[in-house]
């Protein structure tokens, strides 16, 4: 076993800092060790004890009768480093550091952290912590925790399927104790703390590898590593990650559009979304993940059919699946009309499918209705929504869904809208029918759309290219312009101006009319700043060149070019690597935000998503009599940046704004290149 693993599956746990006195913290995982029947050998170390609860206690860890697989420290933060030698000392592999008074209280607790880290590492010892709860193996009864979680009377206690990790060890075992109560079964719960050495991504990617995990649920504060997330998408357990911080945070590149529009928060989103994992809002949606995870039944496809004993539930149902990523099937004709023999005539037979409150006088209803969704292979998944149904009418309705699942293999998810005490065996039912099921049927469909994010096939997330190069800093327009031209990306024709006649010869090189722009060095936004002419003519060429020429560079003249659709597309670092932002363009980009975003390097055929993602996509496909712009040629455009940049070092923005899709190819009309070592005017 690794290192980490030890947190569930360790044969001998050290408590260093144990106590018998009764409310102290050093006494909790002892008695938790003791009442839930921990077969492995229990070491406590305290100095002043010969033995506490009955268990021979030890000095310090190295005179403990060895291997220990996992010590638990719980002494004042000033004690720690020397308990991190002893462990070094002794050879345990990994260590829980419960106490606080580290870098969540300021400098002087981040310098001790950094100090027992160093130490730990040289010795190779692994941290979790400091300043958490702990860990929970559920089937090996490993309890290396203080939480009072289990000081509770009744705590259920079987061991499941479902993999809880969080930085924060009270949100985290509040949120596996309101699992407990909804009757969900974690079987791993693991507190990260401070995520000094060993991260809360790293503990779950640990637990990707258990085979009896059947998904893996997280609450991160800190920005991911990308390799880690990466490897953790792959590993191919469903994955749900409450990550919190949703606050903007691109002042640092405030200078770029395409950087301020991609904030921290929302590249992550990017990035969850390209791998497959779920990222959910808040503990309640956490849950009602969870709880589809635990379900072994993954759907083929993202089409559904809603069968309700409610009109009501069914519209509901309906409108949820808008936006969420699933259709609603349209049903074959063959599954209508069988319908339509089933359905009473008041009913609807039109997915979503009502087979009203008739069922209560005829249960096989259900049953046959169901037989119907099951053989469509339009439906991927079925969401059976019913109300305020109690006792015998439930357990009939449970008992034809259970069939179904059974014959045909789909994931069927449940809205039952109705209080326990109407049916209160329906929850115990369902489970056990591995029926997912929730209260409303908006929520039960959030559930679907996640089940559905991670199985959807996804090619695998390209390995970024190794940096072989900074960005060219300092290039001017014109010069960015080359380097796009020559991968590929097209521009305006146009040259830099030498003087006022020089600028009446651009022009008629031109066409006869053109655009003027001042190439000033840091000067980003020209147009702001007045360093921009449009509609420029041979009798106005001079005049323009002269109050150019005056904001102290030089004047570039280009081609003016035709009416078409404005994208923004650029590449901005982030901490995850870099990111591609592609959106509309023109005076509202920022107000708006109709953007999307992508971690470098792009699959093939993503250009055309992230169009697709935009909320005025259908401004691309020509409105009001406008014609349709050339799509491809503007995916074509997103992956010649990225395949530009692919090579360059981070700590760069690259703005394209904008890029003019016409009705045949795309032209870069404005660039602009920052990186950190610039100042933008």
């Amino acid at each position: 076993m690794s290192d980490i693993s030890a947190l569930w599956n360790a044969d001998s746990i050290a408590v260093i800092g144990a106590s018998e006195r009764p409310g102290a913290l050093g006494r909790k995982p002892m008695d938790y060790l003791l009442r839930y029947g921990y077969k492995g050998r229990i070491l406590p170390v305290n100095p002043r004890s010969a033995e506490i609860l009955g268990v021979p206690a030890y000095p310090s860890v190295k005179d403990a009768p060895g291997p220990v697989d996992l010590a638990l420290i719980m002494v004042a933060a000033a004690r720690v480093a020397d308990a991190i030698d002893d462990c070094v000392a002794a050879g345990v592999p990994v260590a829980i550091i419960a106490s606080s008074g580290f870098a969540e209280t300021g400098e002087e607790g981040a310098r001790l952290q950094d100090e027992i880290v160093a130490k730990a590492r040289a010795g190779g010892l692994r941290v979790i912590g400091p300043n958490c709860i702990g860990a929970v193996g559920y089937e090996n009864r490993v309890l290396a925790t203080f939480s009072p979680l289990f000081g509770a009377e009744d705590v259920p206690f079987e061991p499941g399927t479902l993999a809880f990790v969080s930085q924060s060890g009270a949100l985290g075992f509040g949120a596996a104790s309101l699992a407990l109560e909804r009757g969900l079964r974690p079987g791993w719960v693991v507190s990260t703390g401070n995520d000094a050495d060993v991260t809360a991504l790293e503990v779950l990617r640990e637990l990707a590898d258990v085979p009896e995990v059947s998904g893996l649920l997280g609450y991160l504060e800190d920005t991911p590593d990308i390799g880690t997330l990466r490897a953790l998408a792959g590993s191919g357990k469903p994955v749900a990650l409450l990550k919190s911080g949703r606050t903007e945070a691109g002042g640092r590149a405030a200078a770029s559009h395409t950087g301020a529009l991609a904030t921290d928060d929302r590249v992550l989103d990017a990035a969850l979304r390209q791998l497959g994992i779920v990222r959910v809002d808040d503990i309640d949606e956490l849950l009602d993940v969870a709880r589809v995870f635990e379900s072994e039944r993954r759907p083929s496809g993202n089409r559904v059919a809603v069968v309700t004993t409610s009109g009501g539930s069914g519209i509901l149902a309906a409108d949820a699946i808008e936006g969420s990523g699933l259709e609603l099937s349209p049903l074959r004709p063959e599954s209508k009309a069988a319908l339509g023999e089933i359905v009473p005539a008041f009913g609807a037979v039109d997915n979503p499918v009502d087979i009203t409150a008739t069922v209560l006088s005829d249960p096989s209803l259900f049953d046959r209705s169901l037989d119907v969704l099951i053989a469509d292979d339009t439906v991927d998944i079925i969401v059976a929504c019913f109300c305020v149904m109690a006792g015998p009418d439930v357990e009939k309705a449970v008992t034809s869904l259970r069939k179904a699942a059974e014959k045909g293999g789909k994931p069927i998810l449940v809205a039952r809208t109705g209080a326990d005490f109407l049916a209160p065996d329906a929850p115990r039912d369902l489970r056990a029918a591995g029926l997912p099921e929730y209260p409303t049927p908006g929520r039960a469909l959030r559930a679907a759309a996640a089940l559905w994010e991670v199985s959807r096939p996804r090619p695998e997330l390209p390995a970024a290219a190794p940096a072989a190069g900074a960005a060219p800093a300092g290039a001017t327009e014109p010069e960015l312009k080359a380097l796009l031209a020559d991968a590929g990306i097209a521009v305006p024709r146009g040259r830099i101006a030498a003087d006022e006649g020089d600028a009446v010869d651009a022009v008629r090189e031109a066409g006869g009319r053109a655009v003027f722009k001042a190439v000033v060095a840091g000067l980003l936004h020209k147009t702001e700043a007045g360093g921009v002419r449009v509609g420029v003519t041979e009798d106005t060429a001079a005049e323009s060149f002269r109050q150019l020429a005056a904001l102290g560079g030089g004047v570039l003249v280009e081609e003016l070019v035709e009416e078409g659709v404005e994208l923004i597309v650029g590449v901005h670092s982030s901490d995850l690597g870099a990111v591609l932002t592609a959106g509309l363009g023109g005076i509202f980009t920022e107000v708006l935000g109709d953007v999307a975003h992508r971690l470098l390097p792009l699959r093939p055929g993503e250009g055309a998503e992230i169009l697709a993602e935009l909320r005025g996509a259908a401004l691309l496909d020509g409105v009001r009599g406008r014609p349709a712009a050339d799509k491809a040629a503007a995916a074509e455009v997103l992956h010649r940046v990225a395949d530009l940049v692919q090579h360059w070092s981070p700590g760069y923005s690259l703005d394209l704004n904008p890029v003019r899709v016409l009705a045949r190819g795309a032209v870069v009309l404005d660039a602009a290149l920052t990186t950190e070592t610039e100042e933008a005017l």
